[in-house]
């Protein structure tokens, strides 16, 4: 299983991660719900490292992986952590099962506490502030961004946010084991199970289906598993939300 590659390779060599990115990014959940998995010695920043800044700007995440060049397509990051590929089918799946995403800020205040109570932890109370005060601008462009979309592009809603979850309740119905890819998670389980968080940190409208809908008993049931799998995973916010509950 992917889990296991992951494992056998950080045991041998004992790779070092470091992570930009906020914890409210479905991406930047897929990546650390897959080093919290393989046990990998990993550190998250708040801040975007220069170099990253410089070709990307502020997207996230950003990722190094033994002192080498930053990366920011999450799916390829996690190929590179050892979770294999994911087709381009199932990825436009899981985007669109971010859709709903652009309620984020329609309560600004709910979105900015969201944000202040995942600041940086470091021990330093100077590097913390300075920290702090740099990344407390992230989630102020990400505001007017996409309240600027909204304004502009005016995307439509679809008239049902079940339907983005059709998809992968099919390919649950279908699995062998309790995950979409089987016994054990897989890409498609982490990029997915980024998605719920997302929904989750914030609530969107998206969420409610996934908790009422009669039509997605799958969901909440590999949900339910993905609880138990990352009980241990310190930014679970779907566990106030899905059972088993998770503080």
């Amino acid at each position: 299983y992917a889990s296991c590659s992951i494992r056998h390779k950080c045991d041998g060599c004992r790779m070092k991660v470091e992570v930009y990115g906020g914890y409210h990014s479905p991406w930047v959940q897929a990546v650390l719900l897959a080093l919290h998995d393989a046990d990998v010695e990993h550190r998250v920043r708040q801040v975007p490292p220069f170099e990253a800044v410089k070709q990307w700007g502020v997207l996230m995440p950003a990722v190094s992986i033994d002192d080498g060049p930053w990366q920011i397509e999450s799916s390829q990051i996690l190929g590179k952590l050892g979770w294999g590929s994911i087709s381009d089918e199932d990825l436009q799946a899981v985007k669109t099962a971010w859709q709903g995403v652009l309620h984020r800020p329609d309560n600004p205040f709910r979105f900015f506490a969201a944000f202040a109570r995942a600041g940086d932890n470091s021990p330093s109370l100077l590097t913390r502030s300075m920290r702090n005060f740099a990344r407390s601008f992230i989630p102020l462009y990400m505001f007017v961004l996409i309240n600027f979309a909204k304004l502009t592009m005016k995307p439509a809603e679809p008239k049902d946010f079940a339907d983005q979850y059709f998809y992968w309740e099919r390919l649950l119905e279908s699995s062998t084991g309790s995950f979409i890819d089987g016994e054990s998670p897989g890409i498609r389980d982490l990029m997915l199970f980024g998605v719920v968080q997302c929904h989750s940190s914030i609530p969107t409208p998206p969420l409610q289906p996934l908790q009422q809908d009669d039509r997605l008993p799958g969901m909440r049931q590999w949900i339910a598993c993905m609880h138990e799998r990352f009980s241990g995973y310190p930014h679970l916010y779907s566990g106030g939300h899905f059972e088993p509950r998770m503080a």
